[in-house]
């Protein structure tokens, strides 16, 4: 099983996501976010690590999500053992969801907010997932949940990604996850006004929200912030 979300805010430019998986080291293949332009999860049965390359350079000529899943799919003759999801820099989202991956199998998708996943416990897992980042993110909540409204953010809520993101993830774990468990998770986020923050658990055992909060805890210790205070953002 992996489960992803993404996220992008087309007024800010900033891009962000969080993924885990029942593997080792999740990060080194899944979740891509890319500042001012979108992001990608690749993930499935048998991952195709190269379709956010692709993504990318299809998103950088100005490509649209639809247009990019249909280009990936026409160059990928295993393209229904894959699962893929894609979001622009207008905050619109599209997924492959191959015919071959183990069930459950969905995608959930609401402007700038989008989860994918497979092998899950039931659809309830991604539900719980997009849900519980919505609540934690947006002023207008029931509004984007019910599909009536774009999300209108809560003030500075830029600031707090990494833990909205980590909140998310463990709502989703806690609606049933993956069949096997779920051993590694990866966050990135990326914005137009400060170095990225990417966190990866690789392998935990039994505590892997736990140790993501704790390599966050470190992120955002003194020391780390006035290091990445110096760092460029060009």
């Amino acid at each position: 099983m992996t489960i992803s979300l993404i996220h992008f805010n087309p007024e800010t430019g900033t891009a962000a996501s969080i993924t885990a998986t029942g593997g080792v080291s999740v990060g080194g293949y899944v979740n891509h976010s890319w500042r001012g332009l979108g992001g990608c999860a690749t993930q499935g049965l048998f991952t195709n690590p190269w379709y956010a390359e692709k993504a990318k350079q299809f998103l950088g000529e100005g490509l649209n999500c639809r247009e990019v899943i249909e280009r990936l799919k026409s160059e990928d003759a295993g393209f229904e053992q894959r699962q893929c999801l894609v979001m622009d820099r207008n905050g619109n989202a599209d997924a492959i969801n191959g015919g071959e991956n183990i069930p459950y199998i969905g995608a959930v998708v609401f402007p700038h907010i989008a989860v994918a996943g497979n092998m899950l416990e039931s659809e309830r897992v991604l539900q719980r997932f997009a849900e519980s980042f919505v609540l934690a993110t947006c002023a207008n909540a029931e509004q984007v949940l019910a599909g009536s409204a774009a999300p209108c953010y809560c003030e500075g809520y830029e600031s707090s990604l990494p833990e909205a993101l980590i909140l998310a993830l463990e709502a989703a774990l806690e609606a049933g996850g993956d069949k096997r468990g779920t051993y590694s998770a990866s966050l990135r986020v990326e914005s137009m006004t400060q170095a990225p923050v990417d966190i990866r658990v690789d392998w935990s055992d039994d505590s892997l929200i736990v140790d993501m909060r704790k390599v966050l805890g470190h992120v955002r210790s003194d020391g780390f912030q006035q290091f990445l205070a110096q760092l460029p953002n060009r």
